[in-house]
């Protein structure tokens, strides 16, 4: 007994080190990188990679901050995100089409789940900070081609 009680404590030390290796540095809201979010998504949203890479097939976690009055159309994605609203007023519907009447409004600490190939859209009703997990790569399907902002033109600068 005495010897499986010394083994299961050198066993959980060495998993414990080997945690410790992969761990990232931890990091407070004030240290995050932010810049514009990708063009998938509507102009005016800015995204700060916290782990992972969006971009690449593994898990990933990011915020984003969305001006108040921010619209993203009715669309899916391929695998299941999961939203999580740190400050603001964020609304969330599901269907085929963007509807103000419907949807349910998530303010600080809300939380939603869109299953993967769930037609849904969202919009905000002030400044609001979202942090959304997922398994990647991220990608965006809109309802109504019409809607997606990589289809329209960019205006020169």
């Amino acid at each position: 007994m005495q010897a499986q009680t010394v083994g299961l404590v050198l066993l959980l030390a060495g998993t414990t080190g080997a945690l410790a290796e992969d761990m990232k540095m931890p990091v407070n809201a004030s240290q995050l990188k932010w810049g514009p979010a990708p063009d998938a998504l509507p102009k005016g949203a800015q995204i700060a990679v916290l782990s992972g890479d969006p971009t690449k097939d593994g898990p990933y976690v990011v915020r984003l901050r969305l001006p108040s009055g921010y619209k993203v159309p009715a669309h899916n994605h391929p695998t299941t995100e999961l939203v999580t609203v740190l400050n603001g007023k964020f609304n969330l519907g599901m269907g085929d089409k963007l509807d103000q009447k419907k949807g349910m409004l998530l303010t600080n600490g809300g939380f939603a789940e869109a299953p993967a190939k769930m037609n849904h859209y969202a919009w905000t009703g002030s400044p609001t900070l979202l942090q959304i997990h997922g398994q990647g790569p991220f990608a965006i399907n809109y309802v109504n081609p019409e809607d997606d902002p990589r289809s329209k033109p960019q205006a020169s600068q």
